[in-house]
């Protein structure tokens, strides 16, 4: 059975919404219901944030965002009882049509019946056809999970898209999988502290497990959106809870048929977010699930993703929390992260002009001083307009929801 129900505990949404930026605020009035039935557009100011859906108690995260052909902005997300082990978890997803300041009420996007579905991305192929990829939970193990996508053509009437396609992704390392593993540990050498009477032992359990074609082929999850870097070559992150290192999936049929590239070797490397630097090498940022200190992990590949350096710590603190990364069509970076080692109630965002060389502007979209907030696993795009989009898990306590937030780049700038 489909459900398609959130349970609201605000009902009566305000029609004033408070943001909060560092120290001052922005007050704008939301777009009436009256008004958003009719079509009629109001201006939206340069700067807006707002929930997608009221508070509720479901758990909702990993959201994703992107824009369509004509304007509109879709984001989906996973909601149930719970992750892994609630298998009434299905993907959800709203859009926001162009000029608007409401969402629409939030639909279904996929549901495999007693299943978790789990980590949706979101995007529009060279040919602006538009792909969902997600995970479907097997046996309730994060090592076990499924990729799954369907693609749709008919995408920009209301509700959920019409889809014209579904199956499974399905990847096949081979041998080179346990060796690059190998050969990534010995680059990396001993480390010290908790890896230095450990991390060895651990590491010829993963090269291990490796070796099984069974282990290998499966448990890759989806978390961050890909990278287009042709109208028909698409890399799509991939990470795996079993290895706890990273792969990328990639595409030269437009995400028809997918092959893999080396793993991205590491101590707790997941959730990759990849850019493009002008000389055509590729920058990997990516989640610490390792030792401390937790540090945003970046690698490198100069032959197109194939394969990768072994990944090593930044200087980015990083809480074991998803990041996500853009390049502005101006060629300025942007990275989305919770700076700190413990917890997730501050969510930054920092501004590099030398493709990551330097980050000389950072300004907080979150920073809850009672530290009880959780603000994460957020999704970042650029429109046509050249705003920034941010969608990312607000959670208060129990009451739960997407939000989503837009502003120019210069808005990073300002010290104001």
């Amino acid at each position: 059975m489909i459900k398609n129900n959130l349970k609201t505990k605000r009902k009566n949404t305000p029609e004033i919404i408070l943001i909060p930026f560092m120290l001052y605020f922005f007050v704008f009035p939301l777009h009436s219901s009256a008004a958003a039935k009719s079509g009629e557009q109001t201006k939206i100011p340069a700067v807006r944030s707002e929930y997608i859906f009221p508070l509720q108690d479901e758990h909702v995260h990993s959201s994703c965002i992107t824009e369509l052909s004509n304007g509109d902005l879709l984001c989906c997300w996973f909601q149930g009882s719970g992750e892994r082990t609630a298998d009434d978890v299905r993907i959800m997803g709203a859009r926001l049509k162009k000029g608007q300041a409401t969402w629409s009420n939030p639909f279904v996007m996929a549901d495999t019946p007693d299943y978790p579905d789990c980590n949706p991305v979101i995007f529009l192929d060279g040919s602006n056809r538009l792909h969902l990829v997600w995970i479907v939970v097997v046996g309730n193990k994060w090592e076990a999970s499924l990729l799954k996508t369907k693609i749709s053509t008919d995408y920009l009437s209301e509700g959920a898209p019409k889809w014209d396609w579904q199956d499974v992704i399905l990847l096949k390392p081979g041998k080179e999988f346990p060796e690059t593993l190998e050969s990534g540990f010995k680059e990396l050498g001993t480390a010290e502290l908790a890896w230095s009477e450990y991390a060895p032992q651990y590491e010829k359990m993963i090269v291990e497990a490796s070796k099984d074609p069974v282990k290998r082929e499966t448990g890759w999850m989806t978390r961050i959106k890909p990278l287009i870097i042709s109208p028909e070559r698409i890399l799509l992150p991939l990470y795996s809870d079993g290895f706890n290192v990273s792969l990328i999936a990639m595409s030269d049929d437009n995400g028809d048929t997918w092959t893999c590239s080396r793993p991205i070797t590491g101590r707790g490397n997941v959730q990759p977010a990849i850019l493009q630097k002008q000389d055509g090498t590729l920058i990997a940022y990516m989640r610490d699930n390792g030792d401390a200190p937790g540090r945003i992990m970046q690698s490198i590949s100069r032959d197109g993703g194939l394969e990768w350096y072994a990944a090593k710590k930044t200087e980015f603190p990083n809480p074991g929390s998803s990041i996500d990364a853009i390049s502005l069509t101006n060629g300025d970076w942007i990275l989305v992260y919770n700076d700190l080692e413990e917890g997730r109630y501050r969510l930054a965002v920092s501004l590099s002009d030398d493709e990551g060389k330097s980050w000389k502007w950072k300004k907080y979209i979150e920073n809850d001083s009672t530290k009880n907030g959780r603000y994460a696993y957020p999704s970042v795009i650029q429109g046509k307009d050249g705003l920034i989009h941010i969608s990312y898990s607000h959670h208060s306590g129990k009451e739960k929801t997407i939000k989503h937030m837009s502003f120019p780049e210069n808005w990073i700038k300002n010290n104001n």
